[in-house]
């Protein structure tokens, strides 16, 4: 009765547009989403889609539509901080797998921004499960270069993109290996030729260099500029008729175009390495191409060398719970992974990889909680409550360079909140009011209708098998 309650309040309160609006969610447990523990009592305000103020004593503000969080829980919405949710919805049937591009002849050109559906049923499936925005990473076909992958939202309108071309997605170890001819040191030999391409195309662009020189200050990896084909050929040095190249090239044209903003720092680079000495050798890169800006993604074998991972400042996207070596590239694979890079001062985030990125990204709340509960196995390396639910809201937002703008309920942020009637970490707990933008989210999905179809039937009038209407 009291969810029916919050629900008819919710409806009430966000019937009205999201814009010029205030919206006040009081009397809730409030977790910031930032690392810090959860906050009895709390309020959360709301204006124009964006967090005003969250916390204990936080003020109504005048005139503010207000709903009753007594008895529940109000978090920020979970970040799947690596997936490939929207881009695929049978694996087995191509034409609904935009995941990899097998026969193209594009790899790191290739963007995944078109492909994403967002009504594809993982969409809804993970929103209704408290996920409200996604890393979406493409995968590799025919070279280590998967292309370039976006932060989407969940929403159930038409625009999911949050930010396109945020990131260059590159298979190193042994995918990677496969893909460039059937060893590691090809797969060097292959991503140091495409990084020179590219620097040899951007010559013929002012401002940038070869890759080497000094460390450059960082932009944000905001590509609105790119793609590279879309700006006029005149204006175009990189693509235009003038270029000359030479007959040895590797790439195609748009394929070294779209590794210029990685060789210059503009872009970051998603990284798929597990075994130590690849994530090392991968942290060297640096010294040859200082302006990169390196994510780590796997990394099951990360706290063996957490030290010199600490060192560089690059961050890592992991598995939670890795706990046994699925290949020889994770013989060192360990529950305590996660937990001992983080405390060893690395930003980690939490990705599914090498899962079913697809459609299990809604497992990263669960896998949250498991790493709260290894704090009380002897031996063990677990997170706090509070690290724990900022390893799937701020931390993948900060690894991607949006910190700033979700994955907390901080001033500034965009109002992804969730309310749920229970802790967010505990399997048995749902979400009862989702808005992303300050907009609220149906938590319906095909699951829920098909439940509520079946669920009392009376024989004898069954529904017809299939209805078109």
């Amino acid at each position: 009765m009291r969810i029916k309650h919050l629900l008819a309040a919710a409806t009430c309160f966000l019937a009205a547009p999201a814009l010029a609006q205030t919206y006040a969610i009081t009397g809730g447990t409030v977790a910031l989403g930032d690392g810090s523990e959860p906050i009895e009592g709390g309020t959360v305000v709301i204006r124009d889609g964006r967090i005003v103020a969250a916390g204990r004593g936080v003020a109504v503000p005048a005139g503010a539509q207000t709903v009753d969080a007594t008895g529940k829980w109000v978090t920020p919405g979970i970040v799947a901080g690596f997936s490939r949710v929207g881009l695929a919805e049978v694996d087995a049937v191509d034409a609904s797998n935009d995941v990899r591009a097998a026969t193209s002849p594009f790899s790191a050109a290739i963007d995944v921004a078109p492909a994403i559906n967002p009504r594809a049923a993982a969409i809804s499936i993970s929103r209704a499960a408290g996920v409200t925005r996604a890393v979406v990473a493409p995968s590799t076909a025919r070279s280590i270069f998967a292309g370039q992958g976006a932060v989407i939202d969940l929403g159930s309108d038409m625009q999911p993109i949050t930010r396109a071309r945020a990131f260059q997605f590159v298979e190193f170890g042994e995918t990677g290996a496969s893909e460039a001819g059937g060893s590691r040191a090809a797969t060097f030999v292959l991503f140091r030729n495409a990084l020179r391409e590219a620097r040899d195309i951007g010559r013929h662009s002012q401002g940038i260099g070869s890759g080497g020189g000094g460390q450059r200050e960082p932009r944000a990896s905001d590509q609105r500029e790119f793609p590279l084909e879309e700006v006029p050929t005149p204006n175009n040095p990189l693509l235009g008729g003038n270029v000359s190249r030479p007959q040895d090239v590797l790439l195609t044209r748009f394929d070294a175009a779209a590794l210029v903003p990685v060789l210059t720092g503009r872009q970051l680079l998603l990284v798929h390495v597990e075994r130590a000495s690849d994530i090392l050798q991968v942290l060297g890169l640096k010294r040859e191409f200082p302006n990169l800006r390196l994510v780590l993604v796997g990394a099951t074998e990360g706290w063996t060398v957490a030290r010199e991972i600490a060192a560089s400042g690059v961050p890592v996207i992991a598995n939670a719970l890795v706990d046994l070596p699925a290949s020889f590239e994770q013989l060192a694979a360990t529950q305590s992974n996660f937990g001992r890079m983080r405390a060893a001062g690395i930003n980690v985030a939490m990705g599914t990889i090498n899962e079913d990125e697809t459609r299990m990204v809604q497992v990263s709340r669960q896998n949250a909680g498991n790493l709260v509960a290894l704090t009380k196995v002897p031996g063990a390396t677990g997170l706090s409550w509070g690290e724990a639910l900022a390893s799937i809201t701020s931390r993948p937002a900060e690894v991607m360079g949006m910190g700033g703008e979700i994955g907390s309920l901080r001033p500034g942020r965009r109002a992804d909140v969730v309310i749920w009637d229970g802790d967010p970490l505990d399997t048995m707990s749902l979400p009862q009011l989702i808005m992303i933008d300050g907009v609220q989210e149906p938590l319906e999905t095909r699951q829920t209708k098909l439940r509520d179809r079946y669920r009392t039937v009376v024989e004898g009038d069954l529904p017809n098998a299939y209805d078109p209407r």
